[in-house]
């Protein structure tokens, strides 16, 4: 059947409406990835779909990151990143490109084409009405050849411990589109980048979110055959990282969302931010497009 038959629109509408009507005055928070930022067809859809979401009476909240963006920038400047165990540290140097890069240039990227799509977005990062207050992260690592645990000092690197949704609720109440960047104040006065999916997940449980869609590069959990996991409580959850289905990256990922759930979101769902529209589809359509995880 034609895509433009008014019959056609008219049976997607019919089945979209009782999805839409259950999301109606609620808050959906999306985590918008660096690795889903890529390609500016990708970024005008996904931007229409959010402007969409308002127009419908859902609430959405946007928390981006920024990574490989980060890491081009520092590049460009000539500035060399330390790793420990793995992860960047994040000096003094460093740390003022990342919120240039985040609360600035992607932050306002984002605001524009939310904008150009008829949304009515405000950029906004942790900083902004005290919105969220961070402090230093201390990563534990177990040193692979000693055993010997560490504690790896990663710099200006922080996690939120406050959230004060008041600055959030006061832009939705007029019915603006907030996008946020990962980057807070700590109490000693210094400036802190967080994990965007930290962020993310400390934003929803703050605001009861009914929704924290995670998009990522990849369709969600994946069982050992290969195939998508459209549906997982908790317990499942863990019991699939304890067997080692969930596995590698997918591991602080699926931890993330259970700390979300504790913090009172309904629901938490890892989807494939480069497949268009996967917004709509998991939120409007009865199968969803990623695997959602509740409590």
């Amino acid at each position: 059947m034609p895509t433009n038959d008014p019959h056609n629109s008219a049976h997607v509408i019919s089945q979209a409406l009782p999805y839409m009507l259950r999301y109606d005055d609620q808050v959906v928070v999306v985590k918008y990835g660096g690795h889903a930022m890529g390609d500016p067809e990708l970024g005008q859809a996904f931007a229409r779909d959010i402007t969409l979401l308002r127009q419908s009476g859902v609430m959405p909240v946007v928390v981006h990151g920024g990574g490989p963006q980060i890491g081009s920038m520092l590049k460009r400047l000539g500035i060399e990143s330390e790793f420990k165990g793995g992860l960047r540290v994040t000096d003094k140097a460093t740390v003022e490109v990342v919120e240039m890069v985040l609360a600035g240039s992607i932050n306002k990227e984002i605001v524009n084409l939310i904008n150009t799509e008829g949304g009515r977005a405000v950029g906004l990062c942790g900083k902004d009405g005290n919105l969220v207050t961070a402090e230093k992260l201390h990563r534990r690592v177990r040193d692979p050849n000693s055993a010997i645990e560490q504690i790896l000092d990663l710099g200006f690197v922080g996690e939120p411990t406050e959230i004060n949704p008041t600055v959030l609720k006061l832009v939705m109440k007029e019915e603006l589109i907030p996008v946020v960047a990962p980057v807070a104040p700590g109490r000693d006065g210094e400036t802190y980048n967080i994990n965007a999916d930290t962020f993310a997940g400390a934003i929803a449980g703050a605001l009861n979110a009914k929704r924290l869609l995670f998009l990522t590069d990849v369709p969600g959990v994946l069982g050992k055959d290969g195939k998508l996991i459209k549906e997982l409580t908790v317990s499942q959850a863990q019991e699939l990282i304890e067997d080692g289905t969930i596995s590698g990256g997918m591991i602080p990922k699926v931890e993330t969302c259970i700390e979300a759930l504790s913090r009172g979101v309904e629901g938490v769902v890892i989807l494939n931010g480069k497949v268009a529209h996967a917004v709509l589809l998991e939120l409007f359509t009865e199968h969803g497009a990623g695997t959602l995880i509740r409590p």
